[in-house]
């Protein structure tokens, strides 16, 4: 069985005379984040390997999940920043297959796209929602549309 954990980015500043992909986490994005990962690990749901979009949100982001899980530093993939769902598609086919949960820290349109691809559920994707897939397979490379199982979904709202 394999485990995708989707991490959409935390609160993060406005777009304001900087450039998107530059923008910092808000320090109650910062909160949220760290509230997810401990709510996370209260579920027992513990990433093994982090892979993020080099956006300073979400590298920053997957950094604080990675810092509570005592992970390695989060795997930068530069497809994920503004990702269609085929290029999400390729990325999550792409992973090793050593690991059995992989949390990919990602952004909107492209988590919620990807999650309701994967699983057949629309859902709402705040900032700092988390969702974890399940597939009932043992390679990443076999996964494509309506193979997932929707098994948690939180976010700092709830």
């Amino acid at each position: 069985m394999k485990q995708l954990l989707l991490i959409r980015h935390a609160k993060a500043e406005k777009d304001s005379a900087g450039k998107d992909f530059d923008r910092p986490l808000k320090y109650p994005g910062i909160q949220d984040a760290r509230f997810m990962a401990d709510r996370l690990k209260e579920q027992s749901i513990t990433p093994q390997l982090i892979v993020t979009s080099p956006a300073l949100r979400t590298k920053t982001t997957a950094e604080i999940f990675a810092d509570a899980f005592h992970l390695p530093d989060p795997t930068p993939e530069k497809t994920i920043y503004e990702a269609s769902r085929q290029t999400w598609l390729k990325v999550i086919n792409a992973l090793p297959d050593q690991f059995g949960t992989i949390a990919i820290v990602g952004h909107n349109p492209g988590v919620a796209e990807i999650l309701r691809y994967l699983t057949g559920e629309g859902r709402e994707v705040h900032t700092s929602t988390v969702a974890l897939v399940e597939f009932d397979t043992n390679e990443w490379a076999s996964i494509s549309g309506d193979t997932g199982k929707l098994v948690y979904y939180s976010s700092p709202k709830e």
